[in-house]
């Protein structure tokens, strides 16, 4: 049998990717992980917006975060990342489903998203996910914002794909996530859809 289509009008584990015609600044070229999406709202982690002059070594020392054995950090080079503008200073690891932990939120078959010290404690000691991304605050919508975001063209959505969300180089996470589309952003001007 083949695969069934998703038909859920619900955007939970999918991408969303700022368009040209994307009004608010703080989201320019942004490259959302959607978490949560109901009729309530929803709730997403920007994943391609480094924090600048934060590393995750200071935040491991600020919360006093420490192990017994030794675990290479910088071998990890875990920037951090500012997931949006709500709850700034609210940490957030989204990661495989290779990491469980009893505060994890399952998205779907292949990303969590756990928000503890407890896991940053399990990453310090070597026993976190294999690939991750460190966030700190995230981007909400109220009930029907999003939808109305995306009637007006600010979003295009695409499936994730691993290689484009732990990708190591974040300035190009827009331009990759926009190839799995299969088109150019260039193509699209600022006023896609406007009569």
């Amino acid at each position: 049998m083949g695969q069934k289509a998703d038909t859920s009008p619900y955007l939970v584990g999918k991408l969303l990717l700022a368009t040209p015609s994307m009004g608010d600044p703080r989201f320019r070229k942004s490259v959302i992980f959607i978490c949560a999406h109901d009729e309530n709202g929803a709730m997403g982690l920007v994943i391609n917006h480094r924090l600048p002059g934060l590393e995750f070594q200071s935040i491991l020392e600020q919360m006093k975060i420490t192990s017994d054995i030794k675990v290479d950090l910088e071998a990890l080079s875990l920037p951090v990342m500012s997931g949006g503008p709500v709850e700034t200073g609210r940490g957030f690891l989204l990661h495989g489903n290779d990491f469980k932990h009893h505060e994890t939120i399952k998205v779907d078959d292949d990303y969590g998203v756990t928000g503890t010290i407890d896991a940053l404690k399990a990453v310090v000691k070597g026993e976190g996910p294999e690939k991750l991304l460190f966030i700190l605050g995230y981007a909400g919508w109220e009930a029907g914002q999003l939808d109305e975001e995306l009637q007006q063209n600010s979003w295009l959505v695409c499936d994730p794909d691993p290689s484009v969300i732990f990708h190591e180089t974040n300035d190009e996470k827009w331009a990759m996530a926009f190839n799995t589309l299969g088109f150019d952003p260039s193509m699209l001007s600022g006023d896609v859809g406007r009569a």
